[in-house]
């Protein structure tokens, strides 16, 4: 993957970060520290109750499991070393760098395609309820779970591939809190044309067919929630709805923003905004959009709670 490298006199990168300003700094490194413990906490919280609670053994709450796993390491690959960079000097190694980026697009693209999963199995349950358990049988649900890694395996290695093997000859300073894509093509001293139509197409798909089969799945449960003759049952489906496509709007938003754009409006003040929503606040909402509300699963939260001070 880094077989270029000796063309190339980087040996680290410097990252800018997101203030030279020290109380700003700091001021962010509590914030970020925060909202990195809630979540691990949230996260690794619903991981434990699905897992400890056999009411939550169904498909509707497998899903939730990987998303919780996938925003754990998402988060991981960016914050920690955002939280150093933040009281250190914001030095990273070349590798490490790319290493860095091939995870964040390995695991972005993953948990968009588990959203489109996700979608689908919402669109069973609330479309199809009586036939939910035989539609959405074992086979098909790890079907739907490994599908994303192994897409978001393939994109990640054929763009971290393509980015190694630009030429890196004067400047080492990336214009960002974090490796991503955008600060290092405009870094590099290469034709980036090729890569860039590459990683455009890559993000462009990815974006356009998890989109898509969200927008179908969620325009068939709106249908199906308007028929619905009960006023509270449509207010109940409705608030569900609206969360679920509240997350996914903040999400698909960012990326959108971010990443479908020529590299000449790439913008360090805009793009550092956005990232920080999707790589360190989303993480964070997640567990409270797609779970915790749940009433199922505050049941769950009681009843694993009463588990253990009873055993005690």
């Amino acid at each position: 993957m880094m077989g270029r490298r000796n063309n190339t006199n980087v040996a680290d990168f410097i990252l800018t970060g997101l203030s030279n300003s020290e109380e700003v700094q700091m001021a962010l490194f509590m914030l970020f520290l925060l909202i990195y413990l809630i979540t691990m906490l949230g996260n690794v919280g619903m991981i434990l109750i699905i897992h400890l609670d056999l009411q939550l053994h169904t498909p509707m709450y497998f899903f939730p499991t990987h998303l919780s796993f996938i925003d754990l390491s998402y988060s991981t690959v960016i914050t920690p070393k955002t939280l150093a960079n933040l009281l250190t000097p914001n030095y990273i190694s070349f590798t490490g760098c790319f290493v860095q980026m091939f995870f964040f697009v390995f695991l972005g693209t993953a948990e968009c395609y588990l959203l489109s999963s996700m979608a689908y199995d919402r669109y069973v349950a609330i479309c199809s309820p009586l036939h939910y358990t035989v539609i959405m049988s074992k086979r098909l649900c790890l079907a739907l779970v490994t599908g994303p890694y192994v897409i978001g395996f393939i994109d990640s290695f054929v763009n971290v591939v393509s980015m190694s093997r630009l030429h890196f000859c004067d400047s080492n300073i990336i214009h960002h809190f974090f490796c991503d894509t955008s600060p290092i093509l405009a870094l590099s001293c290469s034709d980036t044309y090729k890569t860039e139509i590459l990683i455009f197409i890559i993000a462009g798909s990815t974006l356009m067919v998890s989109l898509i089969t969200i927008s179908a799945s969620y325009v068939s449960i709106l249908s199906t929630i308007l028929k619905i003759n009960s006023t509270s049952g449509k207010q109940k489906a409705f608030s569900t709805c609206v969360s679920h496509l509240l997350g996914v709007t903040i999400f698909y938003g960012t990326m959108i923003f971010t990443y479908l754009k020529p590299r000449k409006s790439y913008s360090l003040g805009r793009d550092q905004v956005a990232s920080v929503f999707y790589t360190i606040v989303i993480p964070m909402l997640n567990p409270l959009i797609y779970s915790l509300r749940n009433k199922e699963v505050k049941s769950a939260l009681i009843r694993v709670m009463q588990r253990r001070q009873d055993s005690r």
